[in-house]
């Protein structure tokens, strides 16, 4: 019983981990596109150094939402 608890806690956890990392790729696409540099001047190591950048980006979001939807279903804010 709990295996397959956590079994569904894991797989739960790698969507959403999926999910933003996903949404962070697309946003360094897009500061990449804003950049003055092309592409293909990034290395690997500084690609992930982006995007890493970005899925910390897209989860200090989806906390602050988290937080405020917390506080406006208990009134608070």
């Amino acid at each position: 019983m709990i295996n397959k608890v956590t079994q569904l806690k894991d797989s739960i956890l790698d969507k959403y981990r999926s999910k933003i990392r996903e949404r962070a790729i697309t946003q360094a696409k897009a500061r990449i596109a804003l950049s003055s540099k092309p592409l293909e001047d990034f290395t690997e190591e500084e690609l992930e150094i982006i995007v890493r950048d970005e899925e910390e980006k897209v989860k200090s979001t989806l906390k602050q939402s988290g937080v405020v939807a917390l506080l406006i279903t208990l009134g608070l804010s």
